[in-house]
Formats: C-alpha cells, structure tokens, sequence
C-alpha cells in the first residue's frame, strides 16, 4: 500500500501504522508517496478491514493506493 500524509506528519503516521498487528513492513519514502507498507492477510475481507477501519483512519493520512499481489514467491 502506498500512503500520503499531510506535510509533516510522515514520521506520527508512519509511528500509528507500526502499531498495527499484521504488517510485515512500513518505510518512509522520497517521492509522490510518502510511506510504503505491506500488509499480509488470510484474505480479501480482512486486508478490508485493515485499510479502510484503521489505516485511512490514522490523522494526517490524506490519500492511500491499494496494490494487491497477483502472485507472491517467498525465497
């Protein structure tokens, strides 16, 4: 998922989402987004319930792109 926030506060939104259980990573970027987040799920309507019920949710969050995996091959 591709977050932005409002000017200034990547580093509090960027402290809220590392307190939510279930996401394998969070990294601030340079850019037109400004964090980066990966978020492993058991299905559709729980990665739901993670973006729309605690992500968009966080203040200073003011857009968010949804990139889902088609095909996933661990190392």
């Amino acid at each position: 998922m591709l977050i932005t926030t409002a000017m200034g506060k990547e580093s509090y939104v960027l402290e809220q989402l590392r307190k939510i259980p279930g996401l394998s990573e969070v990294h601030q970027l340079f850019g037109q987004f400004d964090l980066l987040v990966r978020v492993e799920t058991k299905d559709y309507d729980t990665l739901c319930d993670i973006v729309l019920g605690q992500f968009r949710t966080i203040s200073g969050v003011t857009g968010s792109r949804t990139l889902i995996t088609a095909r996933f091959k661990r190392d």
